[in-house]
């Protein structure tokens, strides 16, 4: 058993080391064939709350996904919502702001794809990109006037809180994943894409740019978890070096707080439908 037997749960106000946080943890599941079989059946049953959410129609879930590259966002994406309706769900990823974009403020695009109530919205990247990337690249990817600002990062932290802490009020639940894989993970997995070949599509020249600014990343996702992980919105750091655990202890999560949500059918508007006789 590794150090950590539970995913750790972050808030704001204390200090936490990713180095220390154990990557390959199994966080006592009962091995990987067991717990796939555990997976499958809390994604059916996603699938089935997700139809409550939508009848139900007062709330909303969103769940938002970060990570390095290669963490496992898409294919958790793929096995946790396997059994949702689509129409029920919106996938949405943040790339790299347009020009229009970036003339509004860095949450004007992101407000646009929160999912109404009755719906789950997943962010595949988010928000936080621009507290991230923006950081660790703020030479090439802020604007000048951007980049003068004065406590930039302390005043996106703040934004990001009450953002997420006006969603919550309107009644969409934000569970943020923060999808925590090693370094040497993250190489054989590249490595891996390189002898695949239905997965060269995915390498890019990024790949292998970005392994030298691993270190920058880990101390700006350390500061970004530290001051945006609140009671409302708190952080799950899931361990993702094995992608069964990973995907597992997020299924679960996600299923729990829809059972959370103590979802109902919605009675009809017009009792007299439910006897009237079809021709």
């Amino acid at each position: 058993m590794s150090k950590h037997s539970a995913p750790v749960i972050h808030q704001a106000g204390s200090h936490i080391d990713l180095a220390e946080i154990k990557t390959r943890s199994t966080c006592g599941l009962p091995g990987k064939q067991k717990t796939e079989v555990l997976t499958e059946k809390y994604t059916h049953r996603i699938g089935a709350l997700q139809d409550l959410l939508y009848t139900d129609a007062r709330r909303g879930l969103l769940v938002i996904l970060q990570g390095m590259d290669t963490a496992g966002k898409d294919g958790t994406i793929r096995h946790v919502f396997d059994h949702v309706n689509p129409a029920g769900v919106r996938v949405t990823s943040f790339g790299k702001p347009s020009s229009v974009e970036q003339s509004h403020d860095f949450l004007w695009r992101i407000y646009q794809a929160v999912p109404a109530r009755g719906q789950i919205g997943v962010f595949n990247r988010s928000h936080y990109e621009d507290v991230l990337i923006a950081r660790v690249h703020g030479d090439k990817l802020l604007p000048q006037y951007v980049k003068e600002e004065k406590h930039l990062w302390a005043k996106r932290y703040a934004s990001i809180n009450a953002f997420e802490k006006h969603l919550t009020e309107a009644g969409i639940s934000v569970l943020k994943f923060f999808l925590h894989i090693s370094k040497a993970e993250q190489k054989s997995r590249l490595i891996e894409r390189q002898k695949t070949p239905d997965k060269h599509w995915k390498l890019s020249a990024d790949d292998f740019a970005e392994r030298k600014f691993w270190d920058d990343y880990q101390k700006a996702y350390q500061e970004t978890l530290e001051n945006t992980g609140t009671p409302y919105a708190p952080w799950h750091i899931i361990p993702m070096d094995h992608k069964w655990v990973g995907r597992a202890l997020i299924a679960k999560t996600i299923m729990q707080s829809l059972e959370d949500m103590k979802l109902k059918v919605r009675p009809t508007s017009d009792p007299s439908l439910i006897t009237r006789k079809f021709d």
